[in-house]
């Protein structure tokens, strides 16, 4: 134990890391998976975010519609995300309801059914997401940029997929990846709360060990090639407001260059920019506010910086004050 947190791995090569917390009657279970958009070839993409919607459908021990109420009826909440280096399941529970969440999670991580008809369904509510954030410039102007840095790597598309994909993936498609990437040797758990350690190790032991190991998770990594020169893209739509994407080539979360990014990041575009979950505090102090807004050449402006696994993109966005030219 170190620092009062224990890290240990179960026989069958799922990481668990404890930190006891007792500041209150709570506890939060995650479970994260080493999966996300960078895993998908083409023809799949959007596969780990809809394979996440999936895992809320139900087992045979959890059917579809019970579980949202379980764990509502034990005062807890529970939620799950997709990006593209990974994918997490969470259950913030009172402390004495945690077992819930433990055999909630070891179950569907085992256990999920993919049953034809909840995929179809899905497929809607998938596509209609997808839709939506069309009508959004900002969304449209990331994801041509997105692709324009990456012409190789998994980075290349964003985590809710192609349309094309989206409609045309099969429920084997999806099984197939949930088989693949979902497996203990390919998770990390993590406890925080109010627990003791040795009996919480103890009672996860006894959830999770019997899941079968998966196949070896080998790094999916193609590099992307050295980018010669400025590239450009033009979104046109039907709106009058212009915005301005600028990406940059940016480290990654395990290079020695990357704390200092993140330092210059919260110089340039202020500290709430680099925030896994959103919010923050104003960036009104920052230096592009000052030399963009404050000069009313620009309605706002933003920076942002994404802890990743291989090198990413460090972007700036601006929304340009109408009568002002990009």
């Amino acid at each position: 134990m170190n620092n009062g947190i224990l890290k240990t791995r179960l026989k069958n090569g799922m990481t668990v890391i404890l930190k006891e917390a007792h500041v209150a009657p709570v506890t939060t279970w995650w479970v994260w998976y080493r999966v996300g958009s960078r895993n998908e070839r083409t023809g799949l993409t959007g596969a780990s975010h809809w394979v996440e919607h999936m895992m809320f459908k139900g087992t045979r021990k959890f059917p579809a519609g019970l579980l949202d109420k379980a764990v509502s009826r034990d005062g807890g909440v529970w939620n799950a995300m997709t990006w593209i280096d990974w994918t997490a399941y969470f259950e913030t529970m009172p402390a004495d309801k945690i077992d819930l969440a433990l055999r909630l999670e070891a179950d569907r991580m085992a256990n999920s059914l993919f049953q034809p008809k909840e995929v179809g369904s899905e497929r809607t509510v998938i596509i209609s997401e997808r839709q939506g954030h069309e009508n959004d410039p900002t969304f449209l102007l990331s994801e041509q940029l997105q692709a324009a840095a990456f012409t190789v790597h998994g980075y290349h598309h964003e985590t809710l997929g192609d349309l094309a994909d989206l409609q045309r993936m099969t429920r084997d498609d999806l099984h197939t990846h949930y088989r693949t990437y979902y497996a203990p040797n390919n998770a990390i758990a993590v406890a925080v709360g109010d627990f003791d350690s040795k009996h919480m190790l103890k009672r996860i032991k006894e959830l999770y060990d019997g899941i079968p190991r998966g196949l070896p998770m080998t790094p999916f990594a193609r590099p992307e090639p050295p980018q010669k020169g400025e590239r450009r893209v033009t979104v046109e739509g039907d709106e009058d407001t212009a915005y301005l994407e600028v990406g940059y080539h940016a480290p990654a979360a395990t290079d020695p260059d990357f704390y200092p990014m993140v330092v210059l990041d919260s110089i340039l575009a202020g500290a709430s920019s680099f925030n896994l979950f959103g919010g923050g505090t104003s960036n009104k102090s920052s230096r592009l506010y000052k030399a963009l807004v404050e000069t009313e050449l620009a309605v706002g402006v933003g920076g942002g910086l994404s802890a990743t696994v291989d090198p990413y993109l460090y972007s700036i966005v601006a929304t340009v004050r109408q009568g002002r030219t990009l």
